[in-house]
């Protein structure tokens, strides 16, 4: 596993990034091919944040856990991630129907106890609309008129790109815009 520490506002000592790097790399058996980590920590108003993003194969995990205590933080945020990714791939087991992830780390008692009940990932409801040219100001005012927390248009300031606007949780406004103009 590739490993990339770094911190905001904060100093980041030795022992805590090989103790994040300890901890996330017990992820890394997991997966089959290789994979990144990227471990962020912050400190604001004397809490500690550690945010953990890992890429394997395309898909991306992510999580943001904040506590008293960094290393607590790091505690939370990897167990945190085990959830998620075993979640997901209980997920494609029962899609697919033939076993394609290897289970051979896991007990059967520790993995039955970690699971959660299934989401149901039914569409239930269909929308259509027209998707208008306009510049991301315009959108964001169109989002906050609907009272909506996301609105697609095509971004006229980028050749008509498909994009969309959303309102981020620590505020402001956020973009996604597709590079295939």
């Amino acid at each position: 596993m590739k490993y990339t520490v770094t911190a905001k506002q904060m100093d980041l000592t030795d022992d805590l990034r090989l103790y994040a790097e300890k901890k996330v790399g017990k992820i890394d058996r997991l997966f089959r091919s290789e994979s990144e980590a990227f471990v962020t920590f912050s400190r604001e108003r004397g809490r500690f944040t550690a945010e953990v993003t890992l890429k394997n194969n395309g898909m991306f995990y992510r999580v943001k856990e904040t506590t008293g205590d960094p290393f607590a933080s790091v505690d939370s945020a990897v167990a945190s991630i085990e959830r998620q990714i075993r979640k997901n791939k209980t997920r494609l087991e029962k899609k697919l129907r033939s076993g394609p992830i290897d289970w051979n780390d896991f007990a059967p008692a520790a993995a039955a106890a970690d699971e959660e009940p299934e989401e149901d990932l039914t569409i239930v409801r269909t929308k259509t609309f027209e998707i208008k040219p306009m510049t991301p100001q315009e959108a964001v005012l169109q989002m906050n008129l609907l009272g909506h927390e996301f609105y697609a248009f095509r971004n006229s300031e980028a050749g008509g790109a498909f994009s969309v606007v959303y309102r981020r949780n620590n505020g402001g406004y956020g973009l996604i815009e597709d590079k295939d103009k």
